[in-house]
């Protein structure tokens, strides 16, 4: 079941920066206001290209619409995330988070057979988290385009 507006963030295992770098969504996102987008994949044409620069172009705009913490997920390991991270200067801005074996995504319902892309993957996301709890969700309505998850577009009602 897909995770809905009103839900609790679920515990899961995500990586940030290494393996050993092992973080709780639900916990580390339990206070305060958390934007956390999701991508297919790290190095993907889209996601590369627009969808994470978007969020480290607005960042600022979102920090002024009260948001504490902006985060990234994506069903990668917690190299390749440091490296896409770095690739784009999102230190700072941008927590890259990994979910080597889409736990956390499986968790929320958002994972779906990207057979291009390796098998399970997360589907194109963003949403908005307030004290651990969903006040916010925009998930692709084909689990990959780039419309209701940009920066943009969350930006508009945060």
């Amino acid at each position: 079941m897909t995770i809905q507006v009103g839900d609790s963030l679920p515990s899961a295992t995500l990586n940030e920066g290494n393996p050993g770098g092992k973080i709780d969504p639900a916990e580390a996102f339990g206070t305060g206001k958390v934007l956390i987008f999701a991508v297919p994949g790290a190095f993907t044409p889209g996601c590369s290209n627009t969808h994470l620069p978007g969020y480290l172009n607005d960042f600022d705009a979102i920090k002024d619409k009260g948001v504490d913490q902006v985060a990234c997920i994506s069903v990668n390991d917690a190299f390749v995330m440091n490296a896409w991270g770095e690739a784009h200067g999102a230190e700072g801005k941008v927590r890259m988070l990994a979910d080597p074996v889409a736990e956390f995504t499986k968790a929320v319902g958002l994972d779906v057979d990207a057979a291009a892309l390796g098998g399970t993957r997360s589907k194109r996301y963003a949403m908005v988290v307030e004290d651990g709890k969903v006040t916010q969700l925009e998930v692709e309505p084909d689990g990959f385009g780039l419309t209701c998850s940009l920066s943009e577009s969350i930006i508009a009602k945060l």
